[in-house]
């Protein structure tokens, strides 16, 4: 049985991380009682226990926002990804996550797929020139007619009711006592018209869900309790990333999802999600370390940490740049260059 254990993390040069979760956060409050319960961490990730839980030759993705230049914590994540795809016999979906219009730009797409090429990760569906040729699958503003289809699966079943609450009343409204921003259900009877102009949001039912995280072990979440009603579709049209990522993992038949654990409290209603829309199996996920330049505070793009780009210019090689991402989370003891067609030795050695 091959168990792979994280060292201490190793410092390193600094570099930044962020991904665009989703999770609207209340400060300074509270977890609401029994909405998230996490199982002891367990620090080895069992390799041969993860296989025999997925189907052969799993595909898993590798899915930035183009908000911001890539930085140390999406390297860390491609590590992860490539590295258990790799040791897994798997493939990899690359898949641009910009369903936020607003804060989305085409430039941060050219220069995430730059860096992407240039530290070396290869994804074997979509590729890199695949995007640059024009419309792409793996684009999620590409994707509108696959969206508005699942969503009319869920209108059809009566799950999809319009929402005008602004954040502010959902704040006043929501209470205290959690983490995240709770949607109370004030618009849930009001039959407010699908409208453009008004959130869509997702009836949930006030369940416990339970999966078994790759590398933390049992969790059991309450989506209801967490957040509320979910949103799927906002007052300017975007489609929220909890939706589209729901869609596409079932779309693209992705059946390992490896993220940062900052994404740990969306797993249970993206489960939930996937069931409304007729995902039978579930995904199984694998939650990593983040990479944090405080013990509070992770790296981020939002910040203007240091990027793949900046290291470039300063003269890092590709594979030590890897090589300190990976010791920057524990993969590695201390920093070495590790080249990308190397990371599966991570996890199989």
């Amino acid at each position: 049985m091959m168990r792979i254990r994280e060292a201490a993390p190793a410092r390193a040069p600094a570099g930044p991380e962020r991904s665009p979760d989703g999770i609207e956060r209340r400060g300074g409050a509270g977890r609401r009682p029994g909405a998230v319960s996490c199982g002891p961490v367990r620090a080895p990730l069992d390799l041969a226990a993860l296989a025999a839980r997925l189907p052969p030759r799993p595909r898993t993705r590798f899915a930035p926002a183009p908000t911001g230049a890539l930085h140390l914590g999406h390297v860390v994540n491609a590590i992860y990804v490539w590295g258990l795809a790799r040791a897994l016999g798997g493939e990899v979906v690359l898949r641009v996550e910009d369903h936020d219009r607003q804060r989305c730009r085409p430039a941060f797409e050219r220069g995430l797929l730059d860096d992407l090429d240039w530290l070396g990760f290869e994804p074997d569906h979509y590729p890199t020139h695949a995007f640059r040729a024009g419309a792409c699958e793996g684009r999620q503003q590409d994707r509108e007619g696959v969206y508005r289809e699942a969503v009319g699966r869920l209108v059809a079943d009566g799950l999809i009711y319009g929402c005008t609450c602004t954040r502010k009343q959902i704040e006043e409204a929501g209470g205290t006592d959690t983490t995240e921003l709770r949607y109370p259900g004030t618009c849930r009877a009001a039959g407010h018209p699908l409208d453009e102009g008004v959130g869509w949001r997702l009836r949930l039912d006030d369940r416990l869900v339970r999966f078994e995280d790759g590398r933390l072990g049992a969790q059991a979440q309450a989506p209801a309790a967490q957040c509320g009603d979910v949103l799927v579709r906002d007052r300017l049209g975007n489609w929220t990333y909890q939706f589209a990522v729901a869609v596409d993992d079932m779309a693209q038949d992705v059946a390992l999802v490896v993220r940062g654990m900052d994404l740990l409290p969306s797993t249970g209603r993206q489960i939930l999600m996937a069931e409304l829309l007729g995902r039978h199996v579930p995904a199984v996920f694998v939650h990593h370390p983040l990479v944090m330049k405080s013990p509070s505070a992770k790296l981020s793009k939002s910040d203007g940490d240091t990027g793949v780009t900046d290291l470039r210019q300063q003269g890092w090689t590709p594979a030590a740049v890897i090589g300190a991402a990976a010791a920057r989370v524990g993969l590695l003891s201390a920093p070495r260059a590790l080249a990308a067609r190397d990371v599966s030795t991570l996890f199989s050695a």
